[in-house]
C-alpha cells in the first residue's frame, strides 16, 4: 500500500519546514519594513538549519529530507536574504537607475549561485569537508553587513565574493558539535540584544564568520601538510 506523502515526513522533515516557514516569514515581514524581525526570522530559519541536520543523522529515517532541505534552504538562505538586503537598500538605490540596476545584478548573481550550490550539495557533500563555502556562512555574513547598513561600496562586494565561494572548489572544515552550539549561542545573542550592549554580539559572530572564512582552507592545508 502507497504511503501519504505526510507520512513521508520525519521529525529531521518537519524541522526543515520550520526552516523555510522563518524563511517565508522574513521575506513579507521585510516587505513591510518591519527589518529587525525579518533578520531575526532569517537567524531562527539558519538555527532551523542547523538543528535538522543534527536530528537527521542520529535518526536516519527520512525518504526526502535531501530534497526537503535543499528546498527550504533556498526560501530562507538564498530568496529571504537576497529580499532582505533589497529592502534594506531600496531607498539608497532608488535614486538612481544605475545603483538599482546594480544591487539587482548583485543579488541575482547570489541567488544563482547560491540555488547552484544547494542543488549540488547533496552530490558533492563529504563527511569531513565543506566543497565551496557553506551558504548558512554566507548568508549570516551579508545580512549582518545589511542590518547595520553598511555602504553600497562595501557589501555589494562582499556578496559576490562569497557567491563564487560557495560555489568554488575550496575546502572548508566542518566545526564539530562544540563549535556549531559556540555559533548557535552567538546567533541567539544576537537576535536577543539586537543591537544593544554596543552591539557586541552580532560584531563577534560576523568576525567569527569571517575568519571562518578566511583561515578555513588553510587549517585544512596546513592539517594535510602535517599528516
Amino acid at each position: 500500500m502507497q504511503k501519504s506523502m505526510i507520512k513521508l515526513l520525519s521529525v529531521a522533515d518537519c524541522i526543515s519546514l520550520i526552516n523555510a516557514i522563518f524563511g517565508f516569514l522574513s521575506i513579507t515581514i521585510a516587505f513591510i519594513g518591519e527589518i529587525r524581525l525579518a533578520f531575526t526570522f532569517i537567524l531562527l530559519a539558519i538555527l532551523a538549519d542547523g538543528l535538522d541536520g543534527i536530528v537527521a543523522r542520529r535518526t536516519n529515517e527520512s525518504k526526502i529530507g535531501e530534497y526537503l532541505e535543499s528546498m527550504a534552504d533556498m526560501t530562507s538562505l538564498s530568496i529571504a536574504p537576497a529580499f532582505f538586503i533589497y529592502t534594506v537598500y531600496y531607498e539608497v538605490v532608488s535614486c538612481c537607475f544605475y545603483k538599482h540596476f546594480i544591487l539587482l545584478l548583485v543579488l541575482t548573481v547570489f541567488l544563482s549561485l547560491n540555488i547552484i550550490r544547494l542543488a549540488s550539495f547533496h552530490i558533492m557533500k563529504d563527511k569531513k569537508i565543506f566543497i565551496g563555502l557553506p551558504a548558512s556562512s554566507s548568508t549570516i555574513l551579508i545580512i549582518i553587513m545589511a542590518y547595520f547598513k553598511v555602504e553600497t561600496i562595501y557589501i555589494l562586494p562582499a556578496i559576490i565574493i562569497v557567491s563564487v565561494l560557495m560555489v568554488s572548489n575550496l575546502r572548508f572544515p566542518k566545526p564539530g558539535y562544540k563549535i556549531d552550539a559556540i555559533a548557535a549561542v552567538l546567533i541567539l545573542l544576537t537576535i536577543i540584544t539586537d543591537r544593544n550592549f554596543n552591539s557586541i554580539a552580532p560584531i563577534i559572530l560576523f568576525i567569527a564568520i569571517c575568519t571562518y572564512i578566511i583561515m578555513g582552507p588553510f587549517y585544512l592545508l596546513m592539517s594535510r601538510k602535517k599528516q
